[in-house]
């Protein structure tokens, strides 16, 4: 019996001998190498790489390393190639300029004949002083109406405004007269260029001539030029035809052409109201209070 235990002990160990060895070889056996991987390999460029540029940086930081090759000096030769010599000299501007200006010279259509008109003004000096002459004046059927000059030394207060003071005499109308003159002219804000003076003549006499302009350019060189010019006179004057407060106002409209910016044709529109005691005057001599009048003229500077 007892050899039948053994015997039968045996062949269950043989019988079971394949799947032991089986599950014993599936746990045990020796790990297989993995593939190479692509990431792994990327990922030790980048650290290469990032090690580089912190290599790199610290070099640059640190200053303990030299250039390759180093920055050779400046050399007369290299300067010279960089600044060449210019071909001209410089010119700078003279201190005392010139400038003339024919704001108006135009001929006027009346109800019965033609006439003409002027405005002219012209300075010498600098940027802060300056001799300045004022002229302006109407004929009327070939007999001068009014004219006069003015002679003043104008004084640069700010970038944009002179004060002025000097002389002024009138030819026409009556007898010829002298006054003190004193004003300032310039370009007021949004561009408007104004003229204001006031004047003092013998006797007491006193007088003053606002006027003011403004150009809208349409295109480069087609301009329409308002402008106003108001009068005032702090007394009578039979012989000149003038009464005291507001003598007369007028009102134009010019468009002009500038073929170049110092010669332009321009027609235009001129109204003219006469007002109080020169209102009066005018009635006395038969002559119109109110006028409006068609003119042609050029304007020019140089």
């Amino acid at each position: 019996m007892n050899a039948s235990r053994g015997v039968l002990a045996c062949a269950l160990s043989l019988a079971l001998a394949p799947a032991w060895a089986q599950d014993h070889s599936h746990h045990h056996a020796p790990p297989q190498q993995p593939e190479p991987s692509t990431s792994h390999d990327h990922a030790a460029m980048d650290h290469d790489a990032h090690q580089q540029h912190v290599d790199h940086a610290a070099m640059g930081h640190g200053g303990r390393d030299e250039p390759v090759e180093p920055i050779p000096p400046v050399t007369d030769a290299d300067r010279a190639a960089a600044f060449p010599p210019i071909a001209h000299g410089m010119h700078h501007a003279p201190e005392i300029n010139t400038f003339v200006l024919f704001d108006r010279l135009e001929a006027v259509d009346l109800d019965d004949g033609r006439g003409e008109a002027w405005e002219a003004q012209a300075w010498v000096g600098s940027d802060l002083n300056r001799l300045w002459l004022r002229s302006e004046g109407e004929r009327e059927r070939g007999r001068t109406e009014s004219a006069d000059l003015e002679v003043l030394y104008g004084r640069s207060v700010t970038p944009w405004w002179d004060v002025v003071a000097g002389l002024k005499h009138d030819f026409k109308p009556g007898p010829s007269r002298d006054w003190a003159a004193f004003g300032v002219q310039g370009l007021a804000p949004y561009k408007f260029e104004v003229s204001a003076t006031a004047y003092l003549g013998e006797g007491g006499a006193t007088a003053a001539t606002v006027e003011a302009e403004y150009e809208v350019l349409l295109t480069n060189r087609l301009i329409l030029q308002p402008r106003v010019e108001l009068e005032a006179f702090g007394k009578d004057d039979p012989v000149r035809g003038t009464g005291s407060g507001l003598s007369t106002a007028e009102a134009g409209l010019r468009l002009r052409y500038e073929f170049t910016r110092r010669f332009a044709p321009y027609v235009g529109l001129v109204w003219e109201r006469a007002y109080g005691g020169t209102a009066d005057h005018r009635r006395d001599e038969g002559e119109h209070v109110e006028d409006t009048r068609v003119v042609a003229g050029l304007r020019l500077w140089f």
